[in-house]
């Protein structure tokens, strides 16, 4: 494990949250959309976490005298990624309001659809894990710096 490990993860940790408070934030912002540039009312979007690894392969090793050959191949947790931004297929929730723009012939008009209160709760889930990550990055700092501290005295 190198030096930056820790701060790799926890800003990929970040990162990562960060785009899904934007996301969520999209959905409960666009929750009354009706009408989008494609047409049609806004689509809910889910973010899509990846794993980020990087595969070290060590040099085989002979042990001396015994000729043995041992290769190890370890995959080693770098951090977390968007692997992509989905649209929900969820089919638009139908209300009756003939006086409305878009309302269609028999006077229906096509509402994303989006439960705020999940939505919230999602954005808090993810606030709470930015915040995490947060203190993650902190603590490997305060570790270092004691490290620090310890080979200078």
């Amino acid at each position: 494990m190198g030096f930056f490990d820790g701060y790799n993860v926890a800003t990929s940790g970040m990162s990562a949250q960060r785009t899904r408070i934007n996301v969520v934030s999209a959905n409960i912002a666009n929750a009354q959309t009706t009408h989008t540039e494609n047409g049609g009312p806004y689509k809910k979007q889910n973010v899509v976490f990846e794993e980020l690894l990087l595969d070290n392969v060590k040099n085989n090793n002979k042990s001396e005298g015994f000729g043995n050959t041992n290769t190890n191949n370890t995959s080693n947790l770098r951090g977390v990624g968007v692997k992509e931004i989905l649209d929900t297929n969820a089919k638009p929730m139908m209300k009756y309001e003939p006086q409305h723009p878009d309302a269609n012939k028999e006077g229906f008009v096509a509402y994303p659809n989006i439960n705020p209160v999940i939505e919230m709760v999602d954005l808090i889930e993810a606030m709470r894990s930015y915040e995490a990550n947060v203190a993650a990055f902190q603590q490997q700092k305060a570790m270092d710096t004691k490290t620090l501290d310890i080979l200078k005295g």
